[in-house]
């Protein structure tokens, strides 16, 4: 991309001139505006997307097709049904393709298509202001989808304490936004969304058949789980799913989530990064 001739983060073009020093949290909150108006104007195509579809998927896997699996517990992790397994897996997975999806085509185009990074960085915000603020957007939508998509479960009798939907819900917002972050870096250093199509096919569809939302991972074969659970979204499914089963081994808790954190943290500053060099350009 052409430079816009804009020190990024300074809107000055003064030789010499410094970044303006805001701090994150006020960029992020200027650009509230901008991401609320953004919001009114696409909440119906969200409702449906992240709401209804999902709704009806854990109602023909779980309930449906749940009712010709016979297993017990044991075979289910401390399920009692195939729903009270698949269900929370499927949140935590449905948080991964939510974050994709926003961290795709989304930046891209605001990078290259409508060019609206641009235009923010021509103001006094600094690309972690930028980042920072669509990143918020997107976990919003994650802590959206997954609360709404919990609640319909709780009918269910998925939970099986007090606490559990609320640190289950905790646990599926963390999966989505270390997928995010991640994504989000990547796609600041994309040219073309042709790469897209392969994120989709070779790396979201394989994790969300493969990584324990279906079928415990251990009927892969040692190798197959070994290899299943080095994958983010199996830390974040297991943790969604010991949660809502109250069946929690707490060491392995504390090591999904210490991965979970670990990817956030560093996703963070690739994403940054990345969108500081794509925009010097």
């Amino acid at each position: 991309m052409a430079s816009t001739g804009l020190p990024i983060g300074g809107g000055s073009t003064e030789p010499g001139s410094t970044a303006t020093g805001l701090r994150l949290l006020e960029g992020v909150g200027r650009q509230t505006d901008y991401w609320a108006t953004l919001w009114r104007r696409t909440w119906r195509g969200v409702v449906a997307s992240s709401f209804l579809t999902p709704f009806l998927y854990v109602l023909a896997m779980g309930v449906l097709l749940g009712g010709f699996v016979d297993a017990g517990a044991a075979t289910l992790e401390g399920a009692s049904s195939y729903l009270a397994f698949v269900a929370p897996g499927l949140i935590a997975a449905h948080a991964m393709q939510t974050a994709v999806a926003e961290t795709t085509y989304p930046v891209m185009g605001m990078i290259k298509w409508q060019r609206t990074y641009e235009g923010m960085l021509a103001t006094p915000l600094e690309p972690r202001h930028v980042v920072g603020a669509h990143l918020s957007s997107v976990v919003l939508h994650l802590a959206a989808t997954c609360a709404v998509y919990g609640l319909v479960m709780v009918p269910f009798g998925v939970y099986q304490s007090w606490w559990g939907p609320f640190a289950a819900f905790a646990s599926q917002v963390l999966v989505g936004v270390a997928f995010a972050t991640w994504v989000y870096g990547l796609s600041t250093r994309l040219h073309s969304e042709q790469a897209f199509g392969l994120i989709f096919r070779l790396g979201v569809f394989p994790l969300f058949l493969f990584s324990g939302a279906f079928f415990p991972v251990a009927n892969l074969g040692e190798v197959g789980a070994w290899l299943a659970r080095l994958t983010p979204l199996w830390h974040g499914v297991n943790l969604s799913r010991m949660f809502a089963l109250d069946n929690v081994t707490w060491w392995v808790a504390a090591v999904n989530t210490a991965v979970l954190v670990a990817l956030i943290v560093s996703g963070w500053f690739w994403s940054v990064s990345g969108l500081a060099k794509r925009m010097e350009r």
